[in-house]
């Protein structure tokens, strides 16, 4: 499997995009990207070579930047705000706690305990599983377990299980005074002007029985497989995508070229994440088209009913016609962009089906009657050409969205 390192993003703090809005963000070349990463990681899974890598997304948290800054050779630990405008380094305890509140400077004081011994040489961006305080013994799933729950997900280490960390994960979390799984290296002369690559090497990280990490690299311990029928199926799928994205052509790049918060390409992304958040399944493309046309005006007059001066009113009218200018004589384009988004995420279940049948620890999610067992929050696919991450929007998403956090941001 070809290294992480070899794909490198320029943008500071990496941002991912879910598949399927590819279509939004990109248009027709999003279209066609999304494609190649669903048929690259068809053949991954099959043991071949597509041209992309995958890495598994674990649902830490807090983000957890650490390493040797270039400009003094000191190590520090921080958060994404170590690239605000007046950036939040913490060398010391005190820079922690003058930066940083709550949980969070908690958090960051352990860090800052342990993972210089780790002998990080660069930079490296991780997601923080656990402090020792936040892991408790529980039965989840009929076995005794040490779990956490760093964010949304609720992870189970059985007393006795084997997996790619080791003969004895458990033993080795027990021990831990903190974990911490890597996941994006950063570089660069200065600060201000570190470049982010996807990927973190951890073999040459000193071994320390305080710290559980690793990389969040996907090993693919077996081969999932994919029967001749359910080859044919997918192959199909991609086909239907590859025909509806062509057809919706012409409309998705326009959406491409209409910026703005209150744009149809933002609109779309909004309205979509309102069925994920109700936990309503994104289906019936012809009674989506016509929903969406409405939630546009309905949230265009809104903002317009809000302001006060004729000007702003003005403005938001304006921008409510040029929305409406697009869709009005492309109702077809609508509904094919709407139909390609369905299919992505039809394509993007049978892969998630396949990658989630490797699980190294086990994840749940926390109700009201126990531990409800849940899949990996999800995964990363990455090309040269950048990355997108592939969630089961309607279980995790929703999850994210509505699920109170065990830290808070300070």
């Amino acid at each position: 499997m070809q290294g992480f390192q070899d794909y490198l993003i320029e943008d500071k703090n990496t941002h991912l995009e879910h598949l399927e809005d590819e279509i939004i963000n990109n248009g027709t070349k999003g279209a066609k990207t999304s494609i190649e990463f669903l048929k690259s990681i068809k053949k991954m899974l099959q043991g071949g070579k597509g041209g992309s890598t995958v890495s598994v997304k674990w649902d830490g948290a807090p983000a957890v930047f650490c390493g040797i800054n270039p400009e003094n050779g000191k190590f520090f630990v921080g958060t994404k705000s170590i690239f605000n405008a007046t950036p939040k380094i913490n060398y010391t305890n005190a820079d922690i706690k003058r930066n940083h509140g709550g949980a969070l400077a908690d958090k960051l004081i352990v860090a800052l305990k342990y993972l210089p011994s780790l002998g990080i040489k660069g930079i490296l961006q991780g997601d923080l599983l656990f402090t020792s305080s936040d892991k408790k013994t529980a039965t989840v799933d009929g076995q005794k377990s040490i779990i956490f729950t760093p964010n949304t997900i609720t992870y189970a280490v059985p007393v006795v299980k084997s997996g790619f960390f080791g003969s004895s994960i458990y033993d080795s979390i027990k021990k831990a005074q903190i974990g911490i799984i890597f996941h994006t290296s950063y570089s660069g002369k200065t600060m201000r002007g570190l470049n982010a690559t996807f990927g973190a090497s951890v073999s040459s990280l000193k071994k320390n029985k305080n710290i559980f990490f690793d990389d969040a690299n996907y090993k693919q311990a077996e081969d999932p497989g994919f029967s001749d029928s359910e080859e044919k199926a997918f192959d199909n799928i991609i086909r239907m995508a590859e025909g509806s994205a062509y057809k919706a052509g012409a409309f998705i790049d326009k959406l491409k070229k209409d910026k703005g918060p209150l744009s149809l390409g933002i609109q779309l992304k909004t309205f979509f994440n309102t069925y994920i958040r109700q936990g309503t399944k994104i289906e019936g493309t012809s009674r989506l088209a016509n929903n969406f046309e409405v939630f546009f005006r309905d949230r265009l007059k809104k903002e317009i009913d809000s302001k006060k001066t004729q000007a702003t009113k003005q403005k938001y009218e304006e921008i409510l016609e040029a929305g409406m200018k697009i869709l009005r004589p492309n109702r077809d384009g609508l509904y094919f962009a709407i139909a390609t988004y369905i299919t992505f995420q039809s394509a993007k279940a049978v892969l998630l089906n396949k990658l989630n049948k490797i699980q190294s620890i086990g994840s749940f999610l926390r109700t009201k009657n126990g531990y409800k067992v849940t899949n990996p929050e999800g995964y990363v696919a990455i090309k040269k050409s950048g990355a997108v991450k592939l969630v089961d929007r309607l279980e995790f998403s929703r999850a994210n969205f509505n699920m109170a956090k065990d830290w808070v941001k300070g």
